[in-house]
């Protein structure tokens, strides 16, 4: 049976369990943002989600607290289903750091039904972690098996343009989903079709990519 949590009594375990040395750690990795960050280790925030189960009410409201971490607990908890158009546009208005950003997409963001549409429309978007967010979709859904060659085959020219942006979080995001299209013997060869592609760009993100994915090619 799903335990009963308030909002007030998470918010109380995670001011308990947070730890500053990890905040400070946290933050040396690049984890920065304007919600606050409280240092709690993840399995903290895993365990209460399997205690709590879906409860899409309540993952709204911890993700409005503005706490890093409850947030991350919301995208463990929130139902897919129930993520509408102006929910989605609410939630991605507020990440700000990659953590939030990969935990968002890769909890929650690949299982709603328009995963792959949405996905697609965000690496469109000017936004850093709009983008980032499309491309890490992207990898998630070819990850879980959801898409393959015929999708990536329609997107080869975004993927490709996208690689220019010279914003580490939106390139990086970009290695992300050739990586797993490398890793994949039926998405392989459209992995190397795109690299091959991307080496005569010569910017700063196409030489990162070809640098990161050439090693998930060699055979």
């Amino acid at each position: 049976m799903a335990r009963e949590y308030s909002v007030e009594d998470i918010i109380g375990i995670l001011k308990k369990r947070g730890s500053r040395d990890n905040a400070v750690g946290m933050e040396r990795y690049g984890i920065r943002s304007k919600a606050l960050i409280l240092g709690v280790p993840k399995p903290v925030i895993k365990r209460i989600a399997r205690e709590i189960g879906v409860d899409h009410r309540l993952a709204i409201e911890l993700w409005n607290t503005g706490v890093h971490k409850a947030r991350i607990l919301a995208t463990l908890i929130a139902d897919p289903c129930s993520m509408d158009d102006e929910l989605l546009e609410k939630w991605l208005s507020d990440v700000d750091n990659w953590d939030l950003c990969d935990q968002l997409v890769l909890n929650l963001l690949w299982r709603i039904d328009n995963a792959y549409e949405k996905a697609i429309e965000w690496c469109k978007r000017r936004e850093e972690f709009v983008k980032r967010t499309g491309y890490a979709l992207l990898a998630r859904l070819v990850w879980r098996r959801v898409i393959g060659c015929r999708e990536i085959e329609g997107i080869k020219g975004l993927i490709i343009e996208e690689a220019m942006d010279s914003r580490p979080y939106v390139y990086k995001a970009v290695s992300w989903l050739l990586k797993w299209l490398a890793k994949r013997d039926d998405t392989r060869e459209v992995a190397i079709e795109i690299v091959g592609e991307l080496e005569k760009l010569g910017t700063r993100g196409s030489k990162y990519i070809v640098r990161d994915v050439k090693k998930y090619l060699k055979t």
